[in-house]
């Protein structure tokens, strides 16, 4: 479980999971980050919590700051930070846990996608509707 793609990859976990991680890593709190990113700490909260993300420039300055590299924040893999040690992870109830909460995670993300595909489909139909 310390293959840092069980804990970071895109099955596991978010841009903004990454960057808190990396974060936290660097001993640094959000205020610190966000003030060396020259941001509000709103922005960064926003990242944290994946409401929104960096432009291209600013995503530089983020993997510079806590030393990782741009595609390990974009998709947990290349150069990044090493998940939680073993012993937390060799309690096999967390390891149970950990497990329905990915498994919940790529359930919430298909419905997700469903939802995103029949709302297209209805206002496709109201479009059409409307225009008869």
């Amino acid at each position: 479980m310390t293959d840092q793609e069980d804990w970071y990859g895109p099955e596991a976990a978010t841009f903004g999971d990454r960057v808190a991680a990396a974060r936290e890593a660097a001993g640094m709190t959000q205020a610190v980050l966000a003030k060396r990113l020259g941001v509000r700490l709103a922005t960064l909260r926003g990242w944290e919590n994946d409401t929104s993300e960096p432009r291209a420039n600013r995503l530089s300055m983020v993997a510079g700051l806590l030393n990782v590299s741009m595609m390990w924040l974009i998709n947990g893999e290349g150069e990044g930070i090493d998940g939680p040690g073993d012993a937390a992870a060799q309690h096999s109830d967390l390891q149970a846990v950990l497990a329905d909460i990915r498994a919940l995670r790529a359930d919430l993300l298909r419905s997700a996608e469903t939802m995103g595909r029949l709302e297209k489909r209805v206002r496709n139909l109201l479009e059409e509707a409307h225009h008869d």
